[in-house]
């Protein structure tokens, strides 16, 4: 049995990108090799794919990459921005960017890719599905039982405690707004992507180094 933290993923959202909308756990249409979606909680799996002409998310990448073919924290604010995926909610902080582009650093260049971007836009578009059914009374906000309901949709099993922690962590005045509600998403992503590596046998604990540790909790 999965551990807390590993339960079954997104559940039952969609994924929206411009003109696509897909189920979790299908391919992405029209972008080369397949991206296969629905990993364990909290996004979607990663995989290979080239740059396209033809691709929706090209678009939006290439208008602010830099000449590297890659983009910073400010680049991707722009970039996300401009695309719209924020919907009625204020677009994403500076720092919610700058940990978007930490959950998915693979090669540490501090910058993002095109394949890390698409894998951003994936679970970027789940997680507002998320919110926007757990925001009933479409406000731009939850409350912290919505928050834990949201969590638990996305497949974590976290103990009261845990939650409770969350809570205090993202909430303004008893309600978390959506940037917020990101940023909870993608720590939680990264934490537990960190843990994860270093527990294969999904035990539930490990043995850290400090200095292991602290590379990993102070890059997010």
């Amino acid at each position: 049995m999965a551990y807390p933290g590993y339960g079954r993923g997104f559940g039952n959202f969609h994924v929206q990108m411009p003109g696509i909308q897909i189920q979790m756990g299908q391919p992405v249409p029209e972008t080369g090799p397949q991206v296969l979606l629905g990993g364990y909680p909290g996004y979607p799996a990663y995989s290979d794919s080239y740059p396209s002409a033809s691709d929706p998310m090209w678009t939006y990448f290439s208008a602010v990459a830099g000449q590297d073919g890659e983009v910073d924290a400010e680049e991707l604010q722009r970039c996300l921005t401009q695309s719209g995926i924020s919907g009625t909610y204020s677009p994403f902080s500076l720092e919610t960017c700058r940990l978007m582009i930490a959950m998915l650093d693979r090669d540490y260049t501090g910058k993002m890719g095109f394949n890390e971007f698409k894998e951003l836009w994936a679970a970027l578009n789940a997680w507002k599905q998320n919110f926007m059914a757990v925001d009933q009374d479409h406000n731009g906000t939850v409350e912290p039982h919505e928050l834990s309901q949201a969590i638990a949709a996305m497949g974590y099993r976290l103990s009261p405690q845990a939650l409770t922690t969350i809570v205090k962590r993202y909430s303004k005045n008893g309600r978390i707004f959506f940037d917020d509600y990101v940023a909870c998403c993608v720590k939680l992503r990264a934490l537990t992507d960190f843990f994860r590596g270093r527990d294969p046998l999904q035990q539930g604990f490990v043995n850290f180094l400090y200095d292991d540790f602290l590379q990993g909790t102070m890059a997010i």
